[in-house]
This record gives C-alpha cells, sequence and structure tokens, in this order.
C-alpha cells in the first residue's frame, strides 16, 4: 500500500460491512468512520462505493434496514446484521484467512 488511503475492494468491503456490523446496527456514516478508525487511517471508503455494498448485502437478505435518528437528531437508515449475514460473516472470515495465509506464503522471504 502507498501513503494515500487505500480504495476497498467489492469482496472485501462485504467482509468489513459484515463484520463491523457483527459488533452492533450503524449507519453508513458510522461505518465510514468505523472502517478509518479499525484501520488506522489506511482505509477509506466513500458513500458512492459504500451505499451500493450494503443494498447488495441487504437484497442478499445478509443485512437489514430500518429508519432511523442519529445521535445528532439526523434521519438515517441503520443496519444490522442478520443470521444470515452472521454465517455469510464466517463463511467469508474462513476464505479470507485461507487466502491471507496462502499469500503470507507467497510473500515471505526464501
Amino acid at each position: 500500500m502507498n501513503d494515500s488511503k487505500t480504495d476497498i475492494l467489492q469482496g472485501t468491503l462485504d467482509l468489513i460491512v459484515l463484520k463491523l456490523l457483527h459488533a452492533r446496527p450503524a449507519n453508513g456514516w458510522d461505518l465510514t468512520q468505523a472502517i478509518q478508525l479499525a484501520s488506522q487511517g489506511a482505509l477509506s471508503v466513500n458513500y458512492g462505493t459504500l451505499y451500493p455494498a450494503l443494498h447488495r448485502l441487504e437484497a442478499r437478505g445478509w443485512v437489514s434496514a430500518k429508519w432511523g435518528t442519529t445521535e445528532h437528531n439526523r434521519r438515517a437508515r441503520f443496519y444490522a446484521l442478520t443470521a444470515a449475514g452472521k454465517r455469510q460473516l464466517a463463511t467469508e472470515q474462513e476464505s479470507w484467512e485461507k487466502f491471507s495465509k496462502a499469500l503470507g506464503l507467497i510473500l515471505r522471504p526464501v
């Protein structure tokens, strides 16, 4: 990765969103902030990328959405992980761990 913030690949973004929603329901703004915080500023996602991902996850039944009010008294959609989303998160985490281990083997010094 370079010095600038890195865009997140679609499949990775799905995994990140599912993981963050596992902790608690959140709105889009909360998710963008959580991604930056959890990655120590290395990753960022814009709304033009995040909202299509949230809609895709909702269409697949992995997240649910409902309107609510933020702590700043603004109307927002809050997304929550469904039971199917929890199962998908487990599947995607397992796949990511296998991929990460394989990549680590390839990249290690010889």
